[in-house]
């Protein structure tokens, strides 16, 4: 595994080798020995997978909040996403700037989330994408939140037009409100 900085402070993409031969392919979707420096003594509490049928489909931007902050490792297994990390810590360099990276199975890139940091991503490609997601805290509704998707703040330019988002991330609040 080798692990990439991104420009957003404590964001990470991890690339694994991918190996193919005629029966199909393979590799390490995680190490908790390679990927110690970046968990600094956390533990996977949760594993979630989810599916999202439509290309265009936007999910997110999540994250909890103190003291149920979470980082948060995301890979594709099927489809094509792009993935995009949204930096909401006020004392971080990089407050309010977002990274993106195209996720797939044959990339075999994993994005990783700091905590304090906002996730979502949109479908790309054909349709149908699976994701699955390996999260240091447990989920907790009380402590669940998230920003709009087109918030002006961050100018996120999403590649696809928009076809579906759930009605809870479109009442995400605008960051000035």
């Amino acid at each position: 595994m080798k692990i990439f900085p991104t420009p957003i402070t404590g964001a990470c993409v991890v690339e694994s080798p991918l190996i193919q031969d005629g029966r199909g392919s393979f590799y390490r979707a995680f190490c908790t020995d390679e990927l110690a420096p970046l968990l600094e003594g956390r533990a996977i509490q949760q594993i979630n997978i989810s599916y999202t049928e439509t290309p265009g489909t936007i999910r997110g931007l999540h994250f909890q909040t103190t003291p149920c902050n979470e980082m948060k490792f995301i890979r594709c297994l099927q489809g094509h996403i792009w993935d995009v990390v949204l930096d909401l810590r006020e004392e971080s360099q990089t407050f309010l700037q977002w990274h993106a990276e195209e996720l797939s199975p044959w990339n075999a890139k994993m994005m990783i989330v700091p905590e304090g940091c906002a996730h979502g991503f949109q479908v790309l490609g054909t349709k149908g994408s699976e994701l699955l997601y390996l999260h240091t805290a447990p989920y907790n509704s009380k402590h669940e939140a998230g920003v709009r998707y087109d918030d002006p703040a961050f100018g996120i330019p999403w590649p696809l037009a928009l076809t579906s988002i759930s009605p809870r991330d479109m009442a995400f609040p605008l960051l000035g409100d």
